[in-house]
């Protein structure tokens, strides 16, 4: 009898999916405590103040789409900012309906005090890598990104071959 994880089987330790997902948790577990012990913020809530400094003002759908977080975890993220006054909420007045959501002076003084630690742990992540290794792991992730986004978009799942 053929074991499962026998030739052609699934091992995890083989298995991109996963080691994308353990090597993205080792990274943000390990960028996240050093956010929540220094400055009080989630990851989640560090990805809508970075979004913001880059972006200006946003509406949640927006924010969604830009940083494929879900919408309830982008509404808790601006709930927290929101009561710190490191955000602040004002009319969409294109709709009237949504809001639109900027970083206010404190929100930048904060994104301008953690940006460069932020850096520091990327350099401190990517230095036993050559530039180019760098450059191809961007791209690479980047057309990952693309490709799961398809997928997900064709609703269908892919078809084995065999």
């Amino acid at each position: 009898m053929r074991s499962p994880e026998g030739e052609g089987g699934l091992k995890l330790d083989s298995y991109l999916p996963y080691r994308l997902s353990v090597a993205s948790n080792a990274v943000s577990g390990l960028i996240a405590r050093a956010y929540e012990d220094r400055f009080g913020l989630t990851v989640p809530q560090w990805r809508l103040i970075c979004v913001l400094a880059e972006g200006g003002g946003l509406t949640q759908v927006q924010i969604v789409a830009r940083t494929v977080m879900d919408k309830v975890t982008v509404s808790r993220a601006a709930q927290g900012l929101a009561k710190r006054r490191l955000i602040g909420r004002s009319e969409n007045t294109a709709d009237g309906r949504s809001h639109v959501l900027a970083l206010t002076g404190e929100g930048r003084s904060l994104h301008a005090e953690i940006a460069p630690l932020a850096l520091a742990y990327e350099a401190a992540l990517i230095a036993g890598l050559a530039p180019g290794e760098v450059a191809l792991l961007k791209r690479l992730l980047g057309r990952l990104q693309s490709a799961a986004g398809q997928l997900a978009g064709d609703g269908a799942p892919p078809q084995i071959s065999g």
